[in-house]
């Protein structure tokens, strides 16, 4: 990275952390600034010395009088959310939103001319992304701790920047920018930064639209900008006007899995205001071209159309404008529970929104008007190919048990015995029959239980809408053809004509595990088949398989799972869609999405995926244009390569290593996480997971049971909370044993560096792992144990894990060959160097603060308790990739 690269990041810091400053100090005085820099300055000695530069910090952060504590951390905070401003503004202007490994820049231009040289034609390019279905889900896992008001406030700050470098040498524009500048960040800083609620369902996916409205309604069209460009001169042709390689789908509104919060009104109501903000951003591109289109040439299809109109491009964007009005009216009033009456009928389809315009647009090219029609009509006509009517299709999940539990009490109702005692010969010879069979199965008079109506009254929304507004019903904890089934029969049963795809949820090691039999089971049913057709999506949990196993033993079993599920839908002639549950750590199998699909099974990306996008990562992914538009391409050249250039398969040694590493791997995890009687209170003692469920960050409850144990919590904030202490112990427990062993034995090193080498799915593991370990910190955890552990025996067990780590970070950079984490990835490592002196602080804050909150049992004071929820707050957005 270029010097000049670095003095932009630094620069941007400079300039926000000085406009904060000023700003706290005409709040609270100059005294008070003089305090944040002194534990700044701590904070900073402490990582350059030994132990005892922490130990003054500590001194000092316990010093100070209570009423310092929250203006404390929201200071820290302030300055770590304006750390990720600045080096977001980098990646936007640089373009390098994923270099975490340099020269691995994916760039779209670079990749066709590697697929050219390797023999493939240059239509095969455009073929291969017309066809490409790639979507993005946006879920709403609750890890985004921001509240929208200052991500607002973020977003108008990094505009000043960018106004700011390009005015150089016009001062009254910079000065104003400067000045603009100072006001957010005063407004930023006087804005309560943490919720005093918990966001609904509806609330979420507001969210989620606004990312599309602020954002991705922009970047889409400038995407396809650059594809064309690119298109044109390596084929000579654009992409075609209605193909959309990478769309939005959602979950947020339709994640019922143990969220009760997310109910059939809830879904409908989002269902409706993703409709009434579809037509409100289109009837704002319509206002647009019905003002610029006001020329009269036209062809005779269009003059057919519109009469004898002088201008016929205003005439028929006047007509589309007033349908388009309409459906916006229409969705409002229903929102507000009005009745809506209007001669002019409402856009319901995709078709009836892009006819009038296509019409326009060949209209525009028959007259010899190309450079109009590939102007401000092009981006909306790509817009509606990729939002359509809805923005995004939502996708329903739901817990295979409330299904079981739909047929359960409809067999003892209608005297047949109880389903979920059948076994699974049993329940499929049911379902089967009934799905067969023409008369109702479900009573239309039937006294079922509360939580059976909800999953009815869920089917029932869906037969009311509109396909295009849909996208997959998502079984998790799915582990029998019957899981399936039982979906179809419901959907048959309730759904009216409604078939959407059933994607079964594999998500612990042994559903993984069984994920090829299962679909090679329920795809050999006639009666299934016929139904389904020929297209199958299969989801991979990786988030709750890793809480499950261990990270390495879950990689593997996620990978064998894909490799055996592209084998088996291949023999029947049927086309996979593998849908990705990834989280934003890579505890939950995150990381740079460009090297997480090239690593990924050959043949198992088929120009065909779908991956969730979730929590904060949406914001950092999705939340500005520019960054928006390069996260497009980045999954564009990632999907493209792995479809025209996939990588080999593993040889057979590389999965013999495999299987024995993730053996010694998930021995040594289960060891300790299900196996030693002291590793649960451990985990409630050390960490803040019993105060995170206080954090209101998301909608759904932290825990799917509220009594149990580990294994009763979500992988979020199961993961959170190892993150808050820095001992990140769910990416890599297991993994020192598995490594060490082999070391220790004659062929292991060379081994484990060769399949580094050549195996993307290996080499992107120790990639992920590094980044994972650099962002640990043993000291850290050890402060938290020694503030809030005083059993012998838990310390006792803290101590081994941490030595596990350490010995973990040595095997690891005998296999990287490295002196130190981080070694070839400049701008990780500055970016954590650069946080350290701020997150450093709040970590001292947060133990001290869990500390007197639990000698006070819970009832510190609300000043108090505020500044405990800023201090996850603020290492969350440090540590950014939380959850």
């Amino acid at each position: 990275m270029s010097h000049d690269l670095h003095e932009s990041l630094r620069d941007n810091v400079r300039i926000l952390g000085d406009s904060l400053g000023r700003t706290i100090a005409d709040d609270l005085g100059d005294g008070f600034v003089d305090k944040i820099e002194t534990i700044r300055s701590l904070a900073k000695q402490g990582r350059q010395e030994d132990s005892e530069g922490r130990r003054e910090l500590i001194e000092y952060l316990r010093a100070l009088p209570e009423q310092d504590l929250l203006p404390v951390t929201r200071a820290f905070n302030q300055f770590l959310n304006f750390s990720n401003i600045a080096e977001q503004h980098y990646r936007a202007r640089f373009r390098r939103v994923e270099d975490y490994k340099p020269g691995t820049q994916p760039d779209l231009g670079e990749l066709f001319g590697r697929i050219r040289s390797a023999g493939h034609a240059p239509r095969k390019l455009v073929e291969t992304l017309a066809a490409m279905r790639v979507e993005l889900v946006l879920t709403a896992h609750p890890t985004e701790v921001i509240r929208r008001t200052l991500i607002r406030k973020y977003d108008a700050i990094d505009e000043c920047l960018t106004t700011m470098e390009g005015a150089t040498e016009r001062e009254e524009i910079a000065g104003r920018a400067r000045g603009r500048l100072e006001e957010l960040i005063s407004q930023a800083w006087h804005t309560d930064e943490i919720r005093h609620e918990r966001p609904t369902p509806v609330d979420e996916a507001k969210w989620g639209f606004a990312v599309i409205e602020n954002s991705l309604w922009q970047a889409v069209p400038d995407f396809h900008r650059e594809l064309d460009d690119l298109l044109l001169a390596s084929a000579g042709e654009r992409l075609p006007l209605d193909a959309a390689p990478l769309r939005f789908a959602s979950w947020m509104g339709g994640d019922r899995d143990g969220n009760p919060n997310v109910t059939g009104r809830v879904t409908e109501e989002v269902l409706l205001l993703g409709r009434w903000m579809a037509a409100d951003l289109y009837a704002r591109d319509l206002l647009r071209l019905k003002s610029e289109l006001s020329m009269w040439k036209a062809n005779s299809a269009l003059r057919a159309e519109v009469g004898s109109d002088p201008e016929p491009y205003r005439a028929l964007l006047k007509r589309l404008l007033a349908r388009v009005e309409a459906t916006r009216d229409w969705a409002k009033a229903r929102l507000d529970g009005r009745p809506f009456d209007s001669d002019i009928p409402i856009i319901e389809t995709r078709d009836q929104l892009y006819a009038p315009l296509l019409s326009c647009y060949r209209s525009l090219c028959d007259m010899g008007l190309d450079t109009i029609a590939n102007g401000s009509l092009l981006d909306t006509l790509r817009r509606v190919a990729v939002f359509g009517v809805s923005l995004t299709k939502l996708d329903i999940r739901q817990e295979s048990s409330r299904h079981a539990q739909v047929f359960d009490e409809l067999s003892e109702c209608l005297g047949l015995g109880r389903y979920r005692e059948w076994d699974e010969e049993q329940r499929q010879a049911f379902l089967l029959e009934e799905l067969e069979s023409p008369r109702p199965l479900i009573p239309r008079r039937w006294d079922c239980s509360a939580e059976t109506r909800e999953v009815i009254d869920t089917f029932r929304v869906i037969a009311r809408e509109h396909r295009e507004a849909l996208g997959t019903y998502v079984i998790s904890m799915a582990g029998q053809p019957s899981d399936v089934l039982a979906v179809a029969l419901l959907m048959k049963e309730v759904g009216g004509d409604m078939h959407l795809p059933i994607a079964p949820l594999f998500e612990t090691l042994d559903d993984l595990n069984r994920a090829g039999d299962v679909i090679a089971r329920l795809l050999s049913l006639p009666g299934y088949r016929r139904m389904a057709g020929d297209g199958q999506e299969v989801m991979i949990g990786y988030s709750d398989s890793a809480k499950d196993a261990g990270q390495l033993a879950a990689a593997w079993a996620q990978y064998r799972a894909q490799e055996q599920l592209v084998g088996i839908c291949r023999e029947h002639g049927v086309a996979l869609t593998l849908f990705h549950g990834r989280g934003g750590t890579v505890g939950r199998g995150g990381g740079p999405a460009h090297a997480a699909i090239l690593s990924q099974p050959p043949g198992s990306v088929n120009g065909s995926l779908r991956v969730t996008e979730q929590g904060e990562m949406i914001r950092f992914k999705f939340g500005q244009p520019d960054i928006a538009l390069r996260s497009m391409e980045i999954y564009a050249c990632a999907v493209l390569e792995a479809t025209l250039l996939p990588p080999p398969d593993p040889e057979p040694v590389w999965r013999e290593e495999m299987d024995r590493l993730s053996d010694i791997a998930h021995r040594a995890y289960v060891g300790v996480v299900r196996e030693d009687p002291d590793f649960v209170p451990y985990f409630r003692s050390v960490t803040p997971e019993s105060a995170l469920g206080r954090l209101p960050l998301g909608s759904r409850p932290a825990k799917r049971r509220q009594e149990g144990g580990v294994e009763s919590l979500r992988a979020i904030p199961w993961i959170f909370a190892w993150t808050q202490t820095r001992l990140m112990l769910p990416a890599w427990l297991g993994s020192g044993e598995a490594f060490a062993t082999r070391l220790a034995e004659p062929d292991g090193r060379e081994r484990l560096r060769d399949m580094r080498a050549r195996w993307p799915f290996f080499g992107t593991y120790l990639d992920m792992l590094e980044m994972l370990l650099a962002k640990a910190d043993p000291d850290i955890a050890a402060y938290y144990e020694r503030r809030l552990v005083d059993e012998p025996a838990l310390q006792t067990l803290g101590k081994s894990l941490r030595q596990r780590l350490s010995h973990l970070e040595t095997a690891l950079l005998d296999i990287l060959d490295q002196d130190e984490l981080l070694e070839h990835t400049p701008l990780i490592r500055q970016a954590i160097e650069v946080r350290n002196p701020y997150i450093d602080p709040l970590h001292g804050l947060q133990a001290e603060l869990l500390q007197r909150n639990r000698d006070a049992d819970g009832a510190i004071s609300p000043e108090l308790s505020r500044a405990l929820m800023v201090t996850m707050a603020g290492i969350a957005a440090g540590l950014r990739n939380t959850g």
